[in-house]
């Protein structure tokens, strides 16, 4: 017998579906912007060389082919979770954990509808401590390396910029404005 009324099972199930289709929509709108995240960047950029480029455009490029492949990754694997709900659902095995078989609340079904587990045995999510390889190999900077930086933390800010640079004058310091009229003299005749 199971834990949630006709009506709860109702809203749950209109919830799944809405969502489904949401992401649906979300594939089948972006499906040529979706297709073109496989092809090289030459090809997805309609570029005929990426050579003429300045660095940075190409670096924009393939930082936002990357973001798009995470989110087009997790609104997959949440499309994948919705399905999953709606065919337990289907069998009469909704609204179980998958792990320890017992209800999971009407309240969790209605924040996350699409969950298999409850609280105490949703897979763990932490976030990895692994280190990129490159560290294995970096070595430490030499003794000393950055002391007067620290030591001189915070006597220059922005506020004083201007004053430090004109320490070694403008163009309207008499020995700029100098040199500008010899300048001048030199041209008229």
């Amino acid at each position: 017998m199971s834990h949630l009324s006709s009506e709860q099972k109702q809203e749950l199930k209109a919830a799944l579906l809405e969502r489904k289709q949401e992401l649906e929509h979300h594939f089948h709108a972006n499906g040529e912007d979706n297709a073109l995240l496989g092809d090289s960047l030459t090809e997805s950029t309609g570029e005929l060389s990426s050579y003429d480029n300045h660095p940075a455009d190409v670096g924009t490029e393939v930082f936002e082919r990357g973001r798009d492949l995470a989110v087009n990754d997790t609104l997959q694997d949440e499309l994948d979770q919705v399905i999953s709900a709606l065919q337990r659902m289907d069998r009469g095995e909704y609204g179980k954990c998958l792990e320890c078989r017992r209800d999971i609340p009407f309240e969790r079904l209605q924040a996350i509808p699409y969950t298999a587990y409850c609280v105490e045995h949703t897979p763990n999510r932490d976030i990895s401590s692994d280190r990129p390889v490159e560290e294995e190999v970096m070595t430490p900077p030499p003794s000393g390396a950055g002391e007067n930086r620290q030591r001189h933390d915070g006597r220059f800010d922005d506020a004083d910029a201007w004053e430090s640079v004109e320490e070694y004058g403008t163009s309207n310091t008499p020995a700029m404005a100098a040199k500008r009229d010899v300048a001048d003299y030199d041209e008229g005749m």
